[in-house]
Order: structure tokens, then sequence, then C-alpha cells
């Protein structure tokens, strides 16, 4: 039987994958609907992992991303969301010939630095690790190299990939770039389950060159139609020189902030062998609410940022409000994540093999990464700000600062201090919170000629989160059987479990389905107090957020011409 798919339906697909995202609506509900499915992909993903390996083996399998990830990030983002899209997109309205010429070189460059990069990394790459990951015995940095060689070799993709995603972006097609992240983890995921049993660690690699092709293939053919051709020549031309000289403020800022993320690797083998995947595992939970409310809300603000750069009056209003709104969307899911820490970690991740001991050493993480969730946001706000006032040089240099913090404080905490792998994401918070605090400090005293500006949204915003953390603590824990048995944390010393037959109120949360249900309930009877807490205080943030819905029952918003051309999402290797 031959099933017929409606002509209205494929034509309506067509135009979908096809046609140009003119306005900021539909290209940032694109972007946002892919990324909660690439998060969730992403959770997945390291749910199979966790299935397969325990912690202490899956350290060594994101040990092997550290120098791949260096130099995509480095090489590859460094260039492509700073200097070749905005480049790319003038040069397509003056000269369309040009710009995909200039395309085709930066792509061959790219391989060919890459081609270098690789070569030298093949012949030291357990060397390397020997510097970076010192706690690692000689046989696990034995085993890390000879990963990272076939990471290495997926990175070859992802230089022509996001070349194509950078493409299809400047041309306002953000389907198909968004899509392609999925076709990544699921390549990852495919690996892992069909050869762990044959290939062990080397199947999820393998899985990362399978996912990386995906990622590369899915966006050919659409490039190819609009226009995308390769080019056989190495010579830089003066539009290729100015993608370099645009990219290196930017280059600069990553690689310092790789060399971060390389020193957290460093202290984490320090600690345990298992550490790294604690860290791991944690830092992809809290880039959840950081990616869809932070990034999201930040690149829909810019266009009219941009327009209103000469209007200070008009840009200090659009820029408060939105940071006000970022911090009140997110500062609820911060106080959760501390909250339910533990329940989060065993039902994302709690596997057979995945015992209590990691569970409750990757809720530490979490919960000290979940201090700087709000302020993660918040700075990607504060950048874009000064990228509209044509500022690129502050958000660095704070950048820069934060960063040293970050580093100082890692190197106290697990060297002098003796501290577990919390540590590390307590830095970070660290880092980011002072980050935040310098950029916001700076910017204001620009746009608001060094007045303190008004400061009273945020305190409602914190009073009212305080509020619903409190409310979940308790429910969280009252209705929880395991804290009147063990009689743990505040109930303990009621004795109330003397006097009250809990068995009949409580849930045995050692089976995933009590658990799941006291956490939703728990979180929603949470969201009613922060929402009315919220009301109490008279939370403009609030009603802006509930007349925006009702708004939009009744409405639909009409197109706005964007000047902004959104930039790809950093690839998802072990971090979401």
């Amino acid at each position: 039987m031959i099933i017929k798919i409606p002509r209205g339906i494929v034509l309506r697909g067509k135009r979908l994958i096809f046609s140009e995202q003119n306005s900021i609506l539909s290209a940032a509900s694109i972007i946002m609907v892919m990324i909660v499915f690439s998060k969730i992909l992403g959770l997945v993903r390291q749910r199979v992992l966790l299935s397969f390996f325990v912690p202490d083996e899956l350290s060594l399998f994101f040990a092997a991303f550290r120098f791949p990830d260096l130099v995509f990030e480095v090489l590859t983002m460094g260039t492509l969301s700073s200097a070749f899209i905005p480049v790319f997109t003038k040069l397509f309205k003056k000269d369309q010939q040009l710009a995909w010429k200039t395309a085709g070189r930066m792509l061959n460059l790219g391989l060919l630095i890459f081609a270098l990069i690789s070569i030298v990394f093949g012949i030291f790459a357990e060397d390397l690790y020997r510097i970076v990951a010192p706690g690692f015995s000689p046989e696990q940095t034995e085993k890390i190299g000879y990963l990272a060689r076939v990471l290495f070799a997926a990175q070859g993709f992802f230089v022509i990939s996001y070349i194509l995603t950078g493409v299809l972006e400047s041309l306002r097609r953000f389907l198909i770039p968004a899509l392609a992240p999925l076709f990544y983890n699921l390549g990852i995921i495919a690996g892992t389950v069909l050869f762990s049993s044959r290939f062990h660690l080397l199947a999820p690699s393998l899985g990362v060159l399978m996912g990386a092709f995906a990622h590369f293939l899915i966006q050919l053919p659409l490039s190819y139609k609009l226009g995308f051709r390769f080019e056989i020549s190495l010579r830089p031309t003066k539009e290729v020189k100015k993608i370099g000289r645009l990219a290196m403020p930017r280059i600069f800022e990553l690689s310092v902030l790789q060399i971060s993320k390389t020193v957290e690797l460093f202290l984490a083998s320090l600690i345990s062998t298992a550490s790294y995947t604690y860290y791991t595992l944690a830092n992809s939970v809290q880039l959840i609410p950081v990616g869809l409310f932070g990034v999201s809300l930040a690149k829909a603000a810019l266009p009219t940022l941009t327009s209103q750069s000469d209007d200070l009056a008009k840009f200090k209003s659009t820029f408060f409000s939105t940071l006000y709104q970022v911090v009140f969307l997110v500062m609820p899911i911060a106080g959760g994540l501390i909250v339910f820490r533990i329940p989060i970690v065993r039902l994302l991740f709690g596997t057979d093999i995945f015992d209590w001991e990691a569970t409750v050493q990757t809720g530490l993480v979490l919960s000290a990464f979940a201090l700087g969730v709000p302020f993660q946001a918040a700075v990607m706000l504060l950048n874009r700000a000064f990228y509209a006032l044509n500022d690129t040089k502050t958000p660095v240099f704070i950048s820069l600062i934060g960063t040293t913090i970050a580093i100082i404080f890692s190197f106290i905490g697990i060297l002098l201090l003796d501290l577990p792998t919390w540590a590390l994401s307590a830095s970070f918070s660290s880092g980011v919170i002072v980050q935040s605090i310098l950029l916001f400090y700076i910017l204001s005293n620009r746009i608001n000629g060094g007045v303190l500006i008004n400061l009273y949204p945020f305190f409602k915003t914190i009073v009212s989160s305080l509020v619903s953390s409190g409310v979940m603590y308790f429910i969280l824990k009252f209705f929880d059987r395991s804290v009147w048995v063990k009689r743990l944390s505040f109930l303990g010393s009621l004795d109330a479990h003397k006097r009250l037959d809990f068995e009949k109120f409580v849930l045995d949360t050692r089976y995933t389905t009590n658990l799941l249900i006291l956490t939703l309930v728990t979180f929603l009877v949470g969201g009613v107090f922060y929402f009315l807490a919220g009301y109490l205080l008279r939370s403009q943030e609030l009603f802006t957020l509930t007349s925006l819905i009702k708004r939009r029952k009744k409405i639909s918003s009409p197109p706005i011409r964007e000047s902004e051309t959104v930039s790809p999402s950093v690839k998802d290797n072990t971090e979401f």
C-alpha cells in the first residue's frame, strides 16, 4: 500500500526548508524549538553513555575531547561567529559570485590549517594529555590519546560543516543548521548502542565521526542549491584577510576560555578519575536554562538594541526591560537546580552503573553551577548590548578578568584546600558573577550617565525565587519517605515520625515513577508560589509575561525585519 502525502503538506515543508526566515520571531522560534530538541537529545545521549560505561571510563572519553574541542572552538567558531558571517552577508548583497568564492577559499584555508594541526597532534597526543591530565594513569592516557585521534578526524567534517552553517544562516535559512546538531547526537547514540560490545570506548568515538559527517551532509544539499561551490584556490584575497583581522579578538578570547577549560580537566584529573564525568554531566544540565532564555532572548534583542544605539533613552529602556525579564525567567530555574539537584541527576543519569556516590557528587557540582546560571544568562545579553554599541573590546577584556578569577579560585580550591569536584563549578560561577557585575556596572555608567539604575526588580525576583525554593525544599523533604526513615534534614529533629503514620502520605523515591511524580508536583507548586510572590510584589516582569501570553493567543505578531544574522550554535560535543 502506497501512502500518498497531500501536496499541500509537501509544499509547506519545502517552504519551511528553503524559504528565508525574515523576522526575529520566526528565526528565534526555530532556534528555540531546536535548542529544546537538541538539549533533550543531548541528555538522552549522556544517559545512553552512562548505560554502557561507568564514570571512571566515561571520563577518558570526555577528556579525549579537550584538544579536538580546543581546535574547533578557536579555529572554526572563533572565525565563523565573529567575522565570516558579517563579511559574507555584506559581500553577498554586493557580489554574490565573490561571496561564494570567499566562502570556498575560507573552507580550503580552514582545512589546510586543520590538517597541519592534526599531524602535529597525531604525533604528540599522549605527551599533550600527560601534561593537561596528570591524574590519569599511563594506560589511561594512552587510551585518551587514541580516542582523541579519532575525535580529531571528526573536526575535519566540522570545519566544512560550519562554513555551510555560516552560509545558510547568512542567507537566513535557520532550520537546516538548527537540525544538524540533532543528527550529530543521533550519530553518537547510534555508535554507542551498535558498537560498544565490540569496540568499548571506541564506539562513541566512532559515533562522533558518524554524527559529524551527518552534521555536514544534511547542510550540503541546501547550500549547493543556494550557490555554494567548493573552490580549488588557496590564495588569500583581501576579503579572506579581512575575515582574519576581524576574527583575531574573538580568537584570542576563545583561546583564553579554552585554557580555562583545560585547567578544569587538569584539576579534575587530580581529584579522581570520575571527577571529570561529574563535572561534564552537571555542566550539560546547567547550560539548558542559559541557552533557552539567556541566548534566545539576547539574540532576539540584538537587532532592536542595534537600531536604537543612537537613541540612548530607547536603548536603555529596551536593555533593562529585557535584562529584568531574563533574570525573572532564569532565577526560579536556578533555585530549582539547587533544590532538585539529586532528583534531577537521578532521573537524568541514574543508570544501574551510575551509583549513589556519583549521583551525590554530580548533584553538588550542579548546585554550585546553579549559583551562576542567572549571571551567565545576563552575560549573554550584556555582551550583545556592547556589540550593539560597536564595542567588542570591553566584553573581551571583562571576559578575561572573569576567566582569570575562575582559574585562580580553581587552583586554590583543589590544590590548596583539597576540595572535591564542586569547587571547580563554584570557581566557574564566581568568575561569571564578577564578569556580569563588571559588565553591568560599565554599561550602566555608559548609558545612564553614571546614575545607579533601578535594582528593585532584581530584589523582587530574588525574593520570589527564595519563597519558591523554600516551598519546594519543604515539600520535597516532607513527602520523601527516605527523609523520614533516615531522619534526614530538619524533619529528623522534629520527632514527628513518632506521631505521624508517614507511610500513608510519603513516596518511596527509590522507584523512578515516585521520584518523577514528586519532582514534577513539587516543581509545579514551586512555580505557583513564584508567580504568586511576584504578583504580591507587583512584579512588572510577571505582568509583562502574562500580557504577552494573552496577546499571543489573540493575534499573531506581524513579521519584523531583522538586521542581525543569528550566529550558529556551538557544536555539541561534551556540552550542550
